[in-house]
């Protein structure tokens, strides 16, 4: 315990972590119950992106979580926001998709509201299941959830790209703030104006938040490695969230075929995208990506876009087809290791605190 005495911080404090490391949460089954319990037992928090699936599916993740794990743990939900597609609008953006995906000779329904799963029921499941942490993304939960988390004893953790936003988080009593640079992969977690508008880089972002913001700031986008997680816990982050870091990771939920390409991958081939789900995300550039370009203006507001791909996803990962997967990564992402969670997470603070006893 005695070596771990550096990453004592404002995070490890509040969420009752020994290493101020976070396991990003990845929603679309990347976050596996395994993946979650395995850096929670490392000292770290895991996190369950829980964003797609429904109350029943989250209640029983979170009870397979707690048999293997006795440590904390977040789940993590997306904040619905406005949107609205007419019939016509949805025809369309459906005759575009099946042509940029021919080559799966698969035929792509159409698609009915709900477009998500209710998030009211998703968020009583939370408050039954006495979730220690709470994490959210794509704006805050109203007033009413605040208060009832709050009176649960659950600690809240919202995401910010920019510092109106934090200081959004903060004026609602968010316990701490994700700082998500541009460099990091999936969606983005932008809420207050447009997303193209807050792309700062994490060694900007950061120490503009911990200068005006008096929460603890947790730094994501990219981080992959100890000097990383030094740099930006000098600048004044409690914490670091990694995502990226932990795809290829043997606990990790993704396709084989989509960690193959992490593991060979040797430069950024990232690109920020709405072609999946209609809301601005980074990922590994496709053929869906590139044949999607020139048909942006038909692409629906998230999550009506996100339904309406999702049976092409779910058949190319079927056929082992990656052109035609959401393959959400960072800019970092050739950093990837092929080994279990606690052995990335031993590794990364073993490097950690040597550097810190050398500077």
């Amino acid at each position: 315990m005695e070596a771990y005495k550096n990453f004592y911080t404002q995070v490890t404090k509040l969420l009752k972590i020994r290493l101020p490391i976070i396991q990003a949460p990845m929603a679309g089954g990347a976050t596996t119950p395994e993946l979650v319990a395995a850096v929670s037992n490392a000292g770290g928090l895991g996190s369950l992106g829980a964003g797609y699936m429904t109350a029943a599916e989250i209640r029983k993740a979170i009870q397979q979580i707690r048999q293997l794990t006795n440590n904390p743990f977040s789940v993590n939900l997306f904040i619905p926001e406005k949107h609205h597609a007419s019939n016509a609008q949805i025809e369309q953006a459906k005759k575009i998709i099946q042509a940029s995906c021919h080559e799966l000779n698969f035929e792509i329904n159409s698609i009915k509201s709900p477009y998500a799963p209710s998030f009211e029921e998703q968020m009583s499941t939370i408050l039954e299941e006495k979730v220690p942490v709470f994490s959210f993304t794509f704006g805050v939960p109203s007033e009413n959830w605040i208060e009832l988390l709050k009176n649960n004893g659950v600690i809240l953790i919202g995401t910010a790209t920019t510092l109106e936003e934090a200081e959004y988080l903060k004026a609602r009593n968010i316990d701490a703030i994700v700082a998500q640079g541009s460099e990091a992969g999936g969606h983005r977690g932008t809420f207050l104006g447009k997303a193209e508008d807050a792309l700062m880089s994490i060694s900007s972002l950061v120490p503009l938040l911990v200068q005006n913001i008096r929460v603890p700031i947790i730094a994501a986008g990219g981080l992959m490695d100890a000097n990383e997680t030094i740099a930006v816990l000098r600048a004044g982050a409690s914490a670091v969230q990694m995502g990226t870091a932990f795809l290829c990771c043997t606990e990790s939920g993704i396709h084989p075929l989509y960690k193959k390409l992490l593991l060979n991958t040797t430069q950024d081939n990232t690109t920020l995208t709405r072609a999946f789900s209609g809301k601005l995300a980074r990922g590994i550039i496709n053929q869906f990506i590139t044949r999607m370009q020139s048909h942006e203006n038909d692409i629906l507001d998230y999550p009506i876009q996100n339904a309406l791909t999702t049976a092409m996803r779910k058949e190319a990962s079927r056929q082992g087809n990656v052109d035609f997967m959401s393959m959400w990564a960072g800019q970092t992402a050739h950093l990837c290791k092929n080994i279990s969670a606690a052995q990335f997470i031993q590794e990364l603070s073993n490097e950690a605190i040597k550097l810190l006893k050398e500077s």
